[in-house]
């Protein structure tokens, strides 16, 4: 790329030597001396090699505009565009020759109708339209449609960027740990590890072995719980292309496993970098290299076994012809970022975001827009759980020599559901050991899954949750009843995250089981839709345990009289008993029983203590 771009600026000054026969002959020779500092990309000796031209020659043309190309080669639009301003008060056709140029300064600047206008000027006197003329007028063209949007990114400061380069941040869900890569010595790549306290980001720390070696490690991911991670191995002995993906998973002293290469379902002879686990570690979302369109991005699931399934491209939604790179999906699990120059964009890898839809499949993308876009390219961005927070990588003015990290809050239409998250641990409520458990979040409104995540083999588990919505969450182990909770986060923008240690029962006779999904309207016993999820879950069960006789029970709170409580609590009861015999589960191994107020589990003097005893369970008659 910069080659091109020097190539560009040789045939510029050659031209423009050519038609200056009347400058000094120092002015010449410092000219000649700063296209040789621009031949070994030496731009700010070649910029005091242009000032000093210009001292010499205060109306010599060639200097500023060479100077012009060389600030538009360091990106310096502002210092670019005032130095092609005085070409053109010097040598206006001279200024025409260059007006590509130019137009590419104003829209570093942000001047996209000025630049298109330039362009398309040019466009009515230019024998030959090079293909980047035409798609830096493209860019222009969908710029003008645009309106910038809110952007003040602001440095990380000293505890996590030094002089070396650091870039691709990536946080956990509670917002307490961030790794990133760190090009140490402007040579070897090397994970590091920063915390965060009530107030600032702690000094940042080297990972260390097993997981930075002599090789290059980069384009890492830690998991949404902290208990992963995943990331970029080129050139390693065990790796089956020249760039593969490695994970490494959280011991019980806060070290980490040996890494080893992620398997031949995601890893092939090409190049997989950029890797981002799914907030329930279940779906991995990278990057390959392509023979037909230079690289796009792929998702490989696991299967029930653990193990990942042949990686598939996610579609022509976010793929194109174009490169699309740096893959992020927020910890709702519905929001994915990436950066693409195949999208209409303002030039280069623009960052883009799309919402996972109701079926399932990827939404339009959409362009996140200028100032957070720009004539450059633009990558690696990802966001904090709230939503709000992005954190991205770049060389700004302030930076601490290279590239640092940088936040920003992010403007709202962008913003991905704020996310909450209960953590805690598993275990056998008559025992107390710990148990390893599969989790799993469903949305109430459509039935479908948000998230599964296994525990690990200590029962410790932290399952993200989305706010907006209302959750049915379960949690299943062979040999015992399943647990039943729910979560109301409809409009819930601000809430805390939830602790919980999970208790589950054995199968057993009396073993009971509170159905804390199954709805119904005030005072009536026709089930709510909503209440399908759970009561599928209550069929599987019960297919899976073929020899179990249950009682199902309705119980209600104290209000209205005895009498219309028990028939209510006998009719939802039965409700129940009807949907599941309706989808296969023999009638001769359910009863319906109705309680009405008898049982309450909490006081009926609170909203909460009603509400907790307004209620369907189920409990074990007999194993036979």
């Amino acid at each position: 790329m910069k080659k091109l771009l020097f190539c560009c600026c040789l045939v510029s000054m050659q031209a423009f030597a050519q038609q200056t026969d009347k400058a000094t002959r120092k002015a010449m020779e410092l000219l000649e001396s700063s296209m040789t500092a621009m031949r070994s990309y030496q731009y700010p000796e070649a910029i005091r090699y242009l000032q000093e031209a210009i001292r010499a020659k205060p109306t010599f043309p060639d200097a500023y505009g060479q100077m012009a190309l060389t600030y538009l080669a360091m990106k310096q639009y502002s210092d670019a565009e005032q130095a092609f301003l005085k070409l053109g008060e010097l040598d206006s056709s001279g200024l025409r020759s260059v007006s590509p140029s130019y137009a590419k300064a104003m829209a570093g600047n942000g001047k996209f109708t000025e630049a298109l206008a330039l362009l398309n000027r040019y466009e009515t006197t230019a024998k030959n339209i090079s293909p980047r003329t035409r798609q830096l007028k493209k860019d222009m063209e969908f710029a003008v449609t645009t309106k910038p949007v809110p952007f003040k990114p602001q440095n990380l400061g000293e505890s996590v960027n030094t002089a070396d380069p650091e870039y691709f941040p990536s946080p956990t869900i509670d917002g307490k740990t961030l790794v990133f890569t760190r090009r140490v010595g402007g040579r070897n790549e090397d994970f590091f590890i920063a915390g965060h306290d009530s107030l600032q980001w702690t000094h940042a720390r080297d990972m260390g072995e097993p997981v930075n070696t002599a090789f290059n490690e980069g384009a890492q991911n830690i998991s949404q719980d902290g208990e992963m991670l995943v990331y970029t191995g080129c050139d390693f002995p065990t790796g089956r292309g020249s760039c593969d993906i490695y994970f490494s998973v959280r011991t019980e002293n806060g070290g980490w496993t040996q890494p080893k290469n992620i398997g031949p379902a995601i890893n092939t002879e090409a190049w997989e970098s950029q890797p981002c686990l799914s907030p329930d570690k279940q779906s991995l979302y990278f990057v390959r290299a392509t023979p037909d369109a230079g690289s796009d991005i792929f998702v490989s699931t696991r299967n029930p076994d653990g193990r990942w399934a042949p990686a598939e491209r996610l579609g022509p939604h976010i793929n194109t012809k174009g490169r699309e790179t740096t893959p992020y999906l927020h910890a709702d699990g519905q929001t994915l970022f990436f950066a693409s120059d195949g999208h209409p964009g303002f030039g280069g890898l623009d960052l883009f975001y799309c919402r996972k839809q109701a079926d399932g499949s990827w939404g339009t993308p959409v362009n996140l827009g200028y100032p957070i876009n720009t004539i450059e390219e633009e990558g690696s961005l990802t966001v904090a759980a709230d939503g709000r927070t992005a954190y991205f990588a770049s060389d700004r003015s302030d930076s601490r020599g290279a590239l640092d990290i940088y936040s920003f809050e992010l403007y709202p239409e962008a913003r991905p559901l704020p996310t909450l998250y209960i953590r805690g641990y598993v275990y056998d409520a008559k025992t107390q050991a710990r148990l390893p458990a599969e989790l799993d979040l469903i949305d109430l409104s459509n039935r479908q899954p948000v998230a599964t995540i296994q525990s690990n083999q200590n029962g410790d588990y932290l399952v993200p949750l989305p706010t907006g919505k209302d959750y049915a969450f379960n949690v299943n182990r062979k040999g015992y009843l399943f647990y039943s909770d729910n979560f109301s986060l409809t409009g819930n923008q601000d809430g805390k995250p939830f602790e919980k240690n999970i208790p589950l029962t054995p199968i057993e006779a009396n073993a009971t089981l509170v159905l804390r999904n199954i709805f119904f309207p005030t005072n009536q016993f026709v089930l709510e839709p909503a209440s399908a999820a759970e009561l599928d879950k209550l069929v599987d069960f019960l297919r899976e345990n073929a020899t179990l006789q249950v009682e199902i029970s309705g119980h209600t709170d104290n209000v209205g009289s005895d009498a219309a409580n028990l028939l209510l609590s006998q009719n939802r009861a039965k409700s129940v008993v009807d949907y599941l015999a309706q989808h296969g589960i023999a009638a001769t191994r359910l009863k319906a029983k109705g309680y009405g107020e008898t049982k309450p589990l909490e006081s009926n003097d609170s909203d909460a203590g009603r509400a907790q005893n307004r209620r369907t369970e189920l409990k074990i008659i007999s194993l036979q």
